[in-house]
């Protein structure tokens, strides 16, 4: 059996991020694990810009972000092992791994951190009816079809969901000479960021079809055209609303799935919402020393804030492993209510609290001049008025320390979406 003193699983975004965090404070015995051939993750094949606003004040495309970290982790000499699929992993923090190379090996870790990243949701989950011909696509599997693999995988295209990926991916095949002929979404708004609709949809005329699903798939060796529905408030489609859109080709781009077979192998407590495990505000789990980061965790719509949390998940689980390791205090329990579907984190140690905390978070539906407020223990202590959220976007909002200091006995932070 091999040891390390950090594991970190996954060597996209987050990984890389909470590695490099871990080594420079402390650790040298930190092993990247990654599938992959290559680190860096899904970024490699995100070849448009808008990333690195946050973390580098400069726009960078997904390769160029990746590389920053990448050349990061070589710089500071932290082992990686590529090619290597996780098979197993159990609640002494030893981890089953598998390679061409080495054959099947066992690793000891004193600290694990989960960065799995996610998938996205399969044309299985959707009970579309119809055969299953060739040209179906989740948008995802599109992207890397053209800008790793140089396939187009079709040239007349509908696309069903309107995720960030899809919006991209409407972009992509235009600029490449396929024609999009329309986006359909279930949902009454868009769940991808409004600057991917102005500039994917909106600036090539490609129309979105907002309340509106796929319910038939024609062709049998290859899609012929698929029908587009309108759907009521219970998402059932409405008979005779059907329009038929000729197509060779579906992308699908309906969700995107925490990546967590794993962190159920460990018995880690999930939250239900997101199906990831509950942190705290230094991103460990309910198992110590294991951490949790990225999409893995909960589903980002910006990388830099994968890394932002990444880095913490790092330089804790570093503290967890060399020290110094603060005592734990008092925790403060963080609820979601009223138009706020999850939180990250669930608690909050004030006592380990570095001058401030962020809390992330989705809203559950689309809410214009609603107030994001903030109570401690029913008391209202900050408001925040926002023209429009949606669930398409994360949010946050930051915990002074010193406001935590103030009040010794909080127990329950709570979010809420209300009306001014």
């Amino acid at each position: 059996m091999e040891t390390c003193e950090i594991a970190v699983i996954g060597g996209g975004p987050a990984g890389l991020a909470a590695a490099a965090a871990a080594k420079k404070h402390g650790v040298d015995g930190v092993l990247i694990i990654d599938r992959d051939n290559r680190l860096g993750g899904i970024l490699n094949q995100c070849i448009h810009n808008g990333f690195g606003l946050h973390t580098f004040n400069e726009e960078l495309t997904g390769p160029e972000y990746a590389a920053r970290f990448v050349d990061e982790v070589d710089r500071l000499g932290i082992r990686c092992m590529l090619n290597t699929m996780v098979l197993d992993i159990n609640e002494r923090k030893e981890i089953t791994v598998m390679n061409s190379s080495d054959g099947l090996t066992e690793i000891k870790a004193e600290s694990v951190i989960l960065a799995m990243g996610c998938r996205e949701r399969p044309r299985g989950a959707l009970s579309i009816p119809g055969y299953r011909p060739a040209g179906i696509y989740s948008a995802g599997t599109a992207q890397r079809l053209i800008n790793i693999e140089g396939y187009m995988p079709g040239k007349e295209i509908v696309i069903l969901g309107s995720g960030d990926i899809g919006l991209i991916m409407a972009r992509r095949l235009t600029l490449e000479g396929a024609v999009v002929k329309a986006v359909a979404e279930i949902m009454p708004y868009s769940s991808g960021l409004k600057r991917n609709i102005v500039q994917c949809l909106d600036d090539f005329g490609i129309p979105l079809k907002l309340s509106h699903t796929v319910v038939d798939i024609k062709g049998r060796t290859r899609v012929e055209g698929v029908s587009i529905a309108q759907v009521d408030g219970n998402r059932a489609p409405i008979e005779g609303t059907e329009e038929y859109y000729a197509c060779d080709t579906l992308l699908l781009s309906v969700g995107l799935i925490p990546e967590n077979e794993l962190s159920q192998k460990i018995n880690l407590a999930m939250d239900p919402v997101t199906n990831s495990p509950i942190v705290n505000d230094i991103f460990e789990t309910s198992a110590p020393g294991v951490f949790a980061c990225g999409n893995a965790l909960h589903v980002h719509d910006l990388v830099d804030y994968v890394s932002e949390e990444a880095a913490i998940a790092g330089k804790n689980a570093a503290r967890h492993v060399r020290g110094p390791r603060t005592a734990p205090g008092r925790q403060i329990s963080v609820k979601a209510a009223d138009g706020v579907t999850y939180t990250v984190p669930r608690t909050i140690d004030p006592q380990r609290a570095e001058g401030t905390v962020k809390i992330r978070f989705r809203v559950r539906d689309v809410y214009r001049g609603h107030c994001l407020n903030v109570y401690f223990d029913g008391d209202k202590v900050q408001s925040s008025k926002k023209m429009i959220l949606t669930p398409g976007e994360m949010e946050e909002v930051t915990l002074k320390k010193s406001d935590l200091a103030k009040r010794d006995d909080l127990k329950e932070i709570t979010v809420k979406v209300e009306k001014e």
